[in-house]
């Protein structure tokens, strides 16, 4: 398969979300829930960008800082920073991750005609973990390819995607 879908099967409803000033989506049916900030647990010797585990329902899940995952500098905490439970598929197994957002916005449909593939940046900027550019009104938001963005690893860079 090339870097990138075809944009017939990335069009869909995503969630969309805040990391600072720039949007981001995720298939929504990706989405297990959305809950507000909780305390996490540290866990020793895991990557920068993994901030823990939390305890959601009776089930312990690990819970990724999405700004360091792709290489953003980490912020306060507001009122609006919640965590996003994804599923996503790990083997055979399917694994529930949190990822800290700063602020979730709405869950518009994206029709195919309005993704575009992410523009090329050169051979030294990774985009793998990008499905696609979609235009919402005057604004881009990045889709995110979720399953490689929960991959364990350092850095994006790095994978072997």
């Amino acid at each position: 398969m090339s870097t990138m879908q075809s944009t017939q099967t990335r069009a869909g409803k995503y969630l969309t979300f805040q990391l600072g000033s720039e949007g981001y989506g995720i298939p929504i049916g990706k989405v297990k829930s959305i809950i507000g900030y909780m305390d996490i647990t540290a866990v020793p010797r895991t990557p920068p960008h993994v901030r823990g585990v939390i305890n959601l329902r009776g089930q312990v899940i690990s819970v990724i800082d999405l700004r360091s995952r792709l290489g953003m500098p980490t912020t306060e905490r507001t009122d609006e920073t919640c965590i996003v439970v994804v599923e996503t598929q790990k083997g055979s197994r399917i694994v529930n991750t949190g990822l800290i957002v700063d602020k979730v916005s709405e869950v518009p449909h994206i029709p195919e005609d309005a993704i575009e593939d992410a523009p090329e940046f050169g051979s030294t900027v990774e985009t793998q973990f990008i499905l696609g550019m979609a235009k919402i009104n005057s604004t881009v938001k990045i889709l995110l390819d979720i399953d490689r963005i929960v991959r364990t690893g350092d850095d994006l860079s790095s994978e072997n995607m």
